[in-house]
């Protein structure tokens, strides 16, 4: 008797689940947003990217294909080690379906790793480096927002063709670091400049001077910050301390957000050139988007925080296109899909997983020129989404080259 009650109650309940959830694992669709909540990349995606995720879920009616949508995060600390561990929990015994974000190129690296290994998705908004959709691309891995071959091309071009022919770099010791530098490195010299040398130093430091004081020995035109986050902010903040600037010297913070700008504050920052993938005031649609953001936030969102939102936004109409949350057939659907929603226009995926789309080049503007709260650009060009990212022959990506 008890065994028939049992099956009758299990009947039941699978007659409750909506059809179209029937071909959701586990009915529901979960996402992970794994970044730096706490460290040098806090204010870069952090908890404001796990904002701009549930926003993403919350625009698209919080449930597709009939099953709701769950969002959950976790601080990696920059460390690959904790990140792979989180990775492998979240996949094997929390049955989540795709991890996203993903700040800090080793960080992103060693997730997508095991991703591919375990065959789910990964959308890396938050890291840089080309290797995600180089040599250790992956059929399910996808790359949005920027990378460090858009930022070479588009804050580093700008510089060489003003005249900024010899540079010296102040890299970051890890992956995301070494790439940001040769990329940069190898646009200046393809147009006739010269890198005069590079000095390393390890993530989260706080004390630049011995860096800033190399690279201001070197007598290069150009200092090429090759960090972000908090130490772009500091390595600014120090080499105002040097005069740098003022003695005739260039900075280009070669991946420099709205978030750090805000942080560091006009009178810092300003005159600063760079390269995002998103300005909550560049036109009517980005701006709709970033007053809602600021309303639940209190603060404008930056590329990758607004990227997230895309990236969350895109992989559920995959799914919600494919019928289903199986990997393959999501991956094809990303694959194939055009990206135009709330931040992204014309994006267009490209085989070795990378989104292509137009990038901007800003000036950061003087205390002087600013008219309202968050007003701190001033536009210069825009980078076609052909020119600021590798093609897929370009890429060295296996799978593209398939």
């Amino acid at each position: 008797m008890k065994v028939c009650c049992f099956v009758s109650a299990a009947l039941l309940a699978a007659a409750a689940i909506p059809a179209s959830a029937a071909e959701i694992s586990d009915g529901k669709v979960k996402i992970g947003i794994l970044n730096d909540q706490s460290g040098v990349y806090a204010d870069f995606g952090g908890k404001w990217s796990v904002e701009a995720a549930k926003m993403a879920v919350e625009d698209f009616g919080g449930k597709v294909q009939g099953a709701p949508i769950e969002i959950i995060s976790a601080d990696h600390q920059n460390k690959p080690d904790i990140a792979s561990n989180v990775a492998r929990q979240w996949y094997d015994t929390e049955q989540v379906d795709a991890i996203m974000e993903l700040t800090t190129s080793s960080v992103a690296l060693a997730v997508q790793g095991i991703s591919k290994e375990k065959k789910k998705i990964d959308i890396v908004t938050g890291a840089a480096t080309t290797d995600l959709t180089g040599k250790q691309c992956s059929p399910y891995g996808f790359h949005w927002a920027y990378d460090t071959h858009s930022q070479a091309v588009g804050t580093g071009g700008s510089l060489v063709q003003q005249g900024g022919d010899s540079w010296f770099f102040v890299t970051v010791d890890y992956a995301f670091g070494y790439s940001l530098k040769e990329q940069t490195a190898k646009f200046v010299e393809s147009h006739g400049g010269k890198v005069l040398g590079e000095v390393r130093y390890p993530l989260g430091s706080t004390d630049y001077s011995s860096f800033l004081l190399q690279a201001q020995a070197s007598g290069a035109k150009v200092i090429g910050l090759a960090n972000a986050g908090l130490d772009t902010s500091n390595s600014i903040k120090q080499a105002a301390e040097f005069g740098i600037v003022q003695g005739g010297q260039r900075l280009a913070a070669l991946l420099f957000t709205l978030a750090e700008v805000h942080g560091l504050g006009l009178q810092a920052a300003q005159g600063v050139v760079l390269t995002e993938g998103y300005y909550w005031d560049r036109d009517d649609k980005s701006r709709e988007f970033g007053q809602r953001f600021f309303k639940r936030t209190n603060r404008m969102p930056n590329m990758i925080q607004a990227a997230t939102y895309s990236a969350v936004t895109q992989y559920l109409k995959a799914i919600d296109k494919a019928g289903t949350d199986e990997t393959e057939a999501v991956a094809k659907q990303l694959h194939s899909m055009p990206v135009d929603d709330a931040v992204t226009t014309n994006g267009k995926v490209q085989a070795d997983g990378n989104m292509v789309h137009d990038m901007y080049l800003y000036q950061v503007k003087a205390p002087s020129e600013s008219t309202k709260d968050w007003d701190y650009y001033k536009y210069l060009a825009t980078i076609p989404g052909k020119e600021a990212f590798l093609s897929e022959k370009e890429s060295g990506c296996p799978t593209a080259a398939q």
